[in-house]
């Protein structure tokens, strides 16, 4: 590798969609940047998208836990050592160090509202059928989850997936009874919550690790001897501390990650404005990363759908295939499609949302444009017929004029549509307003949540009204040359 290439290299890091993970994921950064050009990839999903990203060199190194990493990544069924770990992970071109020094494991806990009754054990709970338990999605189907464990305690009951994030708001509040939790969690002591003890023993050990490329400390010595004195510095009790500064305190995960390296005692911090966590530092950089991904998809899908709509319109025999195939693609959810794309393309962030948003825009722009041209009189078309024009040009001044208002009104569904779905890309790393919404969810913050979803509602309002300005310019153009 050439100095110049070194020079223009940079060490991404990776992290998942909840407290502890975007916390690490800042240690990382602020320990690496003396030595590195770094860059925080942060909340880009569960354990199956992050991994993607790690193996195809979109990410370098990302904060993992053992338990994890063996049963989620590798499919064991008994615990892996560290070396064990490290030899099955070396055939896929990755690494697993640097013991953080805390174990973050599973448990489910419960609010004791009737000390007396309430279940001490998780072997309790099976003969309580009415409890209502509230599980984190990827518990719900990790091999080291909610399976597992029906199976080994025999529990009868049902479970609803709900986000991590709100689960404890969801338990204070009476709506679930049971929820699954990370033994670090800094909700568990303010709560005053009851963890369950797992009198079975079902439960790994989750002790904190980094999964890396083994290529990264090559690429990156300097950084990667900083993170490597991480090892066996953080103790559950900081740890603890660290998500309560984030959770509790308001501090951001910057803020937070940046005392613990530098070894500065937590300073109470004041709690940001609504205002300011609106029009915050990143509200421009956030504003044209979501406006770039929904014009660019919006391009993409128009210049696929209406060519698309047109055969439609045209062809009959092939009008029902059309249709049926963009439908198809509009159910797909969207999430799924992105943790589709990821290890198809062999990246996250910007490419990968574009296709699926533009997919998604393909809908309406083909059924307008079909059912616009096919709106036309036939009467025109035979004048135009009479009249020599060739197909080609019936179809530029005849049929595409007088199809154009109804296509702009696909196109400004399409659009409208897309400044919302383009919030979910953020969950790949591809920023936009949807970054906001992934760490209110995290840190159950409503203002900043309201600090992602109200830009972005307002930039669909915007885009609505373009298009209806557009429309009655294109309504009076074609009147005045009627």
């Amino acid at each position: 590798m050439t100095t110049q290439t070194q020079a223009a290299d940079t060490l991404n890091v990776g992290s998942k969609r909840f407290t502890e993970s975007y916390v690490l994921g800042e240690v990382l950064t602020q320990t690496a940047a003396p030595h590195a050009r770094v860059r925080h990839q942060q909340g880009l999903g569960n354990t199956a998208i992050v991994f993607n990203a790690l193996k195809t060199g979109s990410i370098d190194i990302y904060p993992e836990y053992m338990g994890t990493i063996n049963t989620e990544i590798l499919k064991h069924d008994s615990a892996l050592s560290l070396p064990q770990m490290q030899a099955e992970l070396a055939l896929q071109g990755l690494g697993v160090a640097v013991p953080l020094g805390f174990n973050n494991t599973y448990a489910l806990a419960i609010l004791p509202r009737n000390a007396s009754t309430a279940p001490q054990t998780l072997t309790d709970l099976a003969a309580q059928p009415g409890l209502r338990f509230g599980l984190s999605h990827e518990f719900l189907g990790r091999a080291d989850g909610w399976p597992g464990l029906i199976k080994l305690y025999g529990l009868p009951q049902q479970a609803t997936g709900l986000d991590h994030g709100i689960a404890y708001e969801a338990l204070a509040a009476g709506q679930v009874d049971v929820i699954d939790i990370y033994s670090t969690d800094a909700k568990i002591r303010q709560l005053g919550l009851r963890v369950l003890t797992d009198d079975r023993n079902y439960f790994p050990r989750y002790d904190a690790v980094l999964l890396y490329r083994l290529d990264m400390p090559a690429r990156f010595p300097q950084a990667w001897a900083a993170i490597q004195r991480l090892e066996g510095k953080i103790n559950n009790t900081q740890m603890i501390a660290m998500n309560a500064a984030a959770e509790i305190d308001g501090q951001s995960f910057a803020q937070v990650a940046q005392q613990f390296v530098a070894k500065a005692p937590g300073t109470p911090v004041a709690r940001e404005s609504f205002m300011h966590k609106l029009f915050g530092p990143d509200f421009l950089r956030l504003t044209s990363q979501h406006l770039l991904l929904v014009l660019l998809a919006i391009a993409v899908a128009s210049v696929l759908g209406i060519p698309l709509g047109i055969i439609a319109a045209f062809t009959p025999r092939l009008r029902e295939v059309v249709m049926g195939v963009v439908g198809i693609l509009q159910t797909i959810p969207s999430l799924a499609l992105l943790a589709m794309l990821i290890p198809l393309l062999g990246m996250i962030g910007f490419t990968p949302a574009l296709i699926a948003l533009s997919l998604y825009a393909l809908l309406p722009i083909v059924r307008n444009t079909s059912v616009g041209i096919a709106q036309v009189p036939a009467g025109l078309r035979l004048a135009a017929h009479a009249l020599g024009l060739s197909a080609r040009d019936r179809l530029l001044h005849i049929d595409m004029p007088l199809a154009l208002p109804t296509i702009l009104a696909g196109i400004k569904t399409a659009a409208v549509m897309s400044v919302g779905t383009a919030t979910i890309a953020a969950f790949i790393g591809a920023g936009g307003y949807g970054e906001r919404i992934a760490i209110g969810l995290a840190l159950n913050d409503n203002q900043m949540l309201l600090a992602g979803a109200l830009p972005a509602a307002a930039l669909a309002l915007l885009t609505q009204w373009g298009f209806d300005l557009l429309e009655r310019l294109v309504i009076k153009k074609g009147i005045k040359n009627s």
